[in-house]
């Protein structure tokens, strides 16, 4: 980039290249945050100097004491790669200040003190060896700097400061090869795009790693969205970040936090509405004081790899929006343009299963774990499925996958008998069987 590009020419620019760099990301569904830092030894979750009011001084302490083991980040980057995730983003930087890499920048870093190693060399490492795409979590706040308050309203801490923010970005984007996601978090306390500069910013980053995809987090749209704690679809490219236990993004002594983390189930319900609706999940662990991976998240995670190994048929790869999930109450679906996945929840003890709605002749009817086929009738809007299993096909997680097989993306009016709930529209007319 030759020049600094005013924001109409800059978003124009990105969104001629955005369909090439974002077409690994919108195959990909399922990714690993890993939230790792000083918060990981007080074990009060990751904004617990903050919350907590600890003072820098006494927080610093920490600074010595975190000694992630060797290897740690291969632990993570191994069972992400048996969850079946296709990419890891790891906190480089939180808001406590302390960064995870030999950084000229800012010393307050993990080669000066603590294990005097660059944890973010083997978070990269760690993902090459696994072959998943790598993403560099980066705060912009910054509770240990002393002007990361003083830039809301000092212009020259401002200017101090925005350096700062461009001196460690640029030292993350230009020591470890090609990285694949740059995101970026909480833009305090300046309240604009303007007042962080972010078009040099995000400039920089796009001159340094052409390929990148950013955030939007910056206070700019970027490359996607990130609804946080919530799976709501947006119209464009999105992903919803989530805990895995709804209380802290960091560490959390295991044993108390399993009553409140996700099973496999409820993480593979999770896929099926990110992926209904156009967009991934980045779901988080927080790595134990030492940097083991958290216990509560191995058995469901390892779980969620092998249904995936059989269905990932109906996760991976671009998936269109479409509102196919109400065939049933039981189910829901995913898409993609032409055939149409049925995720089974709860499946018929009496061997038959009814899906309502589907105007279109269905061709066929199979398990996607091994492509058998299921004995079915089509009765007007209504596929009736016959001879099914006593219990669900599936012994991983209990969640079935059905593939219908259409000639084109199916025409679906969800109750289609039931004119009410369409405005007094009959889809149906005198076709009801």
């Amino acid at each position: 980039m030759s020049k600094l590009l005013s924001k109409p020419e800059y978003e124009k620019w990105i969104a001629s290249t955005r369909s090439e760099r974002m077409a690994w990301w919108r195959e990909a569904r399922f990714g690993m945050f890993i939230h790792y830092g000083l918060y990981a030894l007080v074990g009060r979750n990751e904004w617990v100097m903050s919350l907590e009011n600890v003072p820098i001084a006494e927080y610093e302490k920490l600074a010595d004491q975190f000694n992630p083991r060797p290897g740690a980040p291969r632990e993570w980057a191994r069972l992400a790669k048996a969850a079946g995730m296709k990419y890891m983003v790891m906190t480089t930087r939180h808001h406590e200040g302390f960064s995870l890499w030999d950084s000229q920048a800012n010393p307050y870093n993990s080669v000066n003190f603590g294990p005097k190693r660059d944890i973010v060399a083997e978070f990269v490492a760690a993902c090459r060896e696994f072959d998943l795409k790598i993403g560099f979590y980066t705060s912009l706040m910054d509770w240990h700097h002393p002007d990361g308050w003083r830039c809301a309203f000092d212009m020259e801490a401002r200017a101090r400061f925005n350096a700062y923010i461009r001196a460690i970005n640029r030292e993350l984007l230009t020591q470890y090869g090609v990285i694949d996601i740059m995101w970026f978090d909480v833009a305090r306390p300046m309240e604009t795009w303007e007042g962080w500069d972010s078009l040099t910013l995000n400039q920089m980053v796009r001159e340094l790693q052409p390929h990148i995809i950013i955030n939007n987090r910056t206070r700019l749209d970027e490359d996607f969205g990130t609804p946080e704690e919530h799976l709501t679809a947006m119209d464009r490219d999105w992903e919803a970040c989530m805990t895995f236990n709804g209380i802290s993004w960091g560490y959390v002594d295991s044993a108390q936090a399993i009553p409140y983390s996700y099973n496999a189930q409820r993480i593979i319900k999770m896929l099926n509405t990110v992926t209904s609706g156009g967009g991934n999940l980045l779901l988080n662990i927080g790595p134990t004081p030492d940097g083991g991976v958290p216990a509560e998240a191995v058995a469901p995670l390892t779980t969620v790899g092998k249904w995936l190994a059989e269905n990932g048929k109906a996760v991976y790869g671009v998936k269109p929006k479409a509102d196919y999930r109400n065939a049933n109450g039981v189910s829901h679906a995913s898409f993609d343009g032409k055939n149409v996945y049925i995720w089974n929840w709860i499946w018929p003890t009496a061997g038959e299963m009814a899906l309502g709605g589907f105007v279109s002749p269905v061709k066929a009817v199979r398990l996607v774990k091994d492509g058998s086929p299921l004995a079915f009738e089509q009765r007007g809007h209504r596929i009736l499925l016959k001879n099914l299993p006593k219990s669900s096909p599936d012994v991983h997680a209990g969640v079935a996958v059905l593939e219908l097989e259409f000639d084109a993306a199916p025409e679906f009016h969800r109750a289609s008998y039931y004119p009410q709930l369409h405005g007094g529209q009959d889809w149906a007319g005198e076709n009801k069987v």
